[in-house]
């Protein structure tokens, strides 16, 4: 091979789109199934609770909340933290999709950044055992991409100082901590269920928590804030109680939202939930196939897969090398394998247009691992249907760039 052939190798079709739907026949069969009754109720009702009861199942938890995305389900979970614990600041991942950030501002809170571990992607430990003060009223961390972003030490010192864990498990169902599911470990949970997320239900998301009072809240937060939303006759009667001048149905305890989702995406949601281990489990097996075949001189492949369950690849420079991401990303595009760069959320929210209004032209370069992603990392899809010949032939077109 001559070195003209090694600096432009001829090129690969791959036909690589970013994802697959995971929507399969039988999922669409059991939502006509439904349909074929007479009259069949379509809004929140018996279906969705049952999606919530098996999720919670699946996952390990008490309770489970049903969205319709898992935008809402930050929104809502922001908003139960914010009447529980009052006003204050949230520590933040860099590195996470807007609606986490988002939710956190317009529930009049404070964020407060960290940077990432490289290795998980996730928030860095020292930095937010480092920024916890007297104000902190969560720490909502992400696990990005698939990864575990929990280690003991966190959990230890949230706990010593009482400060609650929010988990953003939208990138990593069935990814685990310690043989615990995420989004079992923090005080509550949001999960996504966006077309070709590890499950989906079209567009939804899930709110999961083991406090009762949490629980209530957030049924009602899902639903105009209405009390009749409640599980609790306790709650209702007090609410009946000290407002005799209303009707019962319609007693609103917080001025809140509708984000509530219907009984086809409840059913798709059923439908799918019963192969997603097994579709996690090849998910991973993907992983760890393109991990291994990669140049570990060139590319980052020494991330923490343990408990991972992965959403997409990540594809990562080892060092900052502008020449060289501009030749993955030309070989990328020429072989017709679709990506994003920055990887999750498009890299360092800091850089994005709203953060800037309120920190500043200069505050994202205060944290050089995110840095390092968002301009040198990439992420690439992974689905179940995926070929291992595919991943060992993009494999080896990278390392020969």
């Amino acid at each position: 091979m001559n070195a003209a052939t090694q600096l432009h190798p001829e090129p690969v079709a791959l036909d690589w789109p970013l994802m697959r739907n995971n929507i399969l026949r039988q999922d669409l069969d059991a939502v006509i199934q439904y349909l074929r009754q007479d009259d069949p109720i379509l809004t929140q009702s018996t279906q969705v609770r049952a999606f919530e009861r098996e999720w919670s199942d699946w996952l390990g938890v008490r309770y489970s909340v049903f969205v319709n995305s898992g935008s809402s389900a930050n929104l809502i979970t922001m908003a139960a933290l914010r009447h529980h614990a009052g006003a204050g600041e949230v520590i933040v991942p860099t590195l996470t999709w807007v609606s986490d950030i988002a939710s956190v501002l317009q529930a009049g809170m404070h964020p407060v950044f960290v940077d990432i571990n490289p290795r998980t992607l996730g928030m860095d430990t020292d930095q937010v055992i480092a920024k916890l003060t007297r104000r902190t009223r969560a720490v909502f961390l992400t696990h990005v991409l698939g990864y575990n972003a929990i280690d003991q030490r966190l959990l230890d010192e949230l706990a010593r100082r009482g400060i609650p864990l929010i988990e953003d498990v939208c990138e990593s169902h069935g990814a685990t901590f310690r043989g615990r599911k995420l989004g079992s470990v923090g005080k509550m949970s949001n999960f996504s269920f966006y077309y070709a997320h590890h499950l989906s239900t079209i567009e939804g998301g899930m709110v999961c928590t083991d406090d009762a009072d949490l629980y209530e809240t957030l049924r009602m937060l899902r639903s105009h804030g209405m009390v009749r939303e409640s599980s609790s006759a306790e709650l209702k009667a007090r609410y009946q109680g000290a407002h005799g001048d209303l009707n019962p149905d319609f007693i609103f305890a917080f001025p809140a939202y509708n984000v509530r989702s219907t009984e086809l995406n409840a059913i798709m949601g059923r439908s799918q939930l019963k192969r997603l281990d097994a579709n996690n489990a090849r998910r991973t097996e993907n992983l760890l196939a393109f991990l291994e075949n990669l140049d570990p001189r060139r590319y980052r492949v020494d991330f923490a897969t343990e408990g991972s369950s992965n959403y997409a690849f990540t594809l990562i420079l080892r060092e900052p090398d502008d020449a060289f991401r501009d030749t993955v990303t030309r070989a990328m595009r020429e072989a017709g394998v679709e990506f994003r760069r920055g990887t999750s959320g498009g890299g360092n929210q800091l850089r994005q247009p709203y953060l800037k209004k309120i920190f500043g032209e200069h505050e994202a370069a205060r944290y050089p691992h995110v840095e390092h992603v968002h301009f040198y990392g990439f992420y690439i899809g992974n689905y179940p249907a995926l070929q291992r010949e595919k991943i060992i032939a993009l494999c080896s077109l990278l390392n020969r760039l």
